[in-house]
């Protein structure tokens, strides 16, 4: 037994090189038995993240690094509203939860760590305005400014209208929304009469 799971154990060292952090679920599919990985945080050669997540101990982590725990913990998510605002360093925003948008159909991810908020999008209001950033070997989906702008009004009645009015504000100021965008992203999430009175008074 002691050499079945001794000879894994290199393998999830080379993974944990270059993505950073590795759920336990992953491993099956690779053919590595999950007591090696068991076996490596006991002798404190792998640290645990949150429940089914490792990283290397030595491993610094980044000021970034809830978005990425809670991007590998739900791959298909989009990071949006006040984490989005934070993530861009728009307005005031530091929000204690993870602001994570999934599909309206699916099935809402049990997640103990880090804490999390879903909100269902769905259509192109869920696959527009989508970038993609590596942090600590995660690929972590996070909207544009100017699409979080319009969700942050389209979604006034869960972060405040104060918020995005805010938002807006100062991601024209900072230069990270053109007013193309926001009108773009506006219509996409049906939310242009709505901001027609702001884009027109903060012009």
């Amino acid at each position: 037994m002691y050499n079945f799971v001794m000879k894994h154990t290199e393998r999830i060292l080379s993974l944990l090189q270059t993505q950073e952090i590795i759920r336990l679920q992953e491993l099956r599919p690779l053919g590595i038995s999950p007591a090696s990985l068991y076996w490596l945080y006991q002798q404190g050669k792998v640290v645990r993240s949150g429940r089914g997540t490792y990283r290397l101990p030595e491993r610094d982590v980044s000021e970034y690094h809830s978005l990425a725990l809670a991007c590998k913990r739900t791959p298909h998510g989009i990071i949006c509203l006040l984490s989005a605002l934070s993530f861009h360093e728009i307005g005031t925003q530091l929000p204690f939860e993870v602001w994570m948008a999934i599909d309206r159909k699916a099935r809402l991810p049990v997640v103990d760590y880090p804490s999390m908020r879903f909100v269902y999008f769905s259509g192109d209001a869920l696959t527009a305005g989508v970038e993609s950033y590596q942090i600590e070997g995660v690929t972590v989906s996070v909207y544009t400014p100017a699409k979080t702008v319009a969700d942050c009004f389209k979604y006034r009645n869960k972060v405040g209208l104060d918020v995005a009015i805010e938002a807006l504000r100062e991601g024209r100021r900072l230069g990270k929304c053109t007013d193309r965008d926001l009108w773009h992203f506006a219509r996409i999430c049906r939310v242009a009469n709505v901001m027609k009175p702001y884009l027109e008074a903060t012009a």
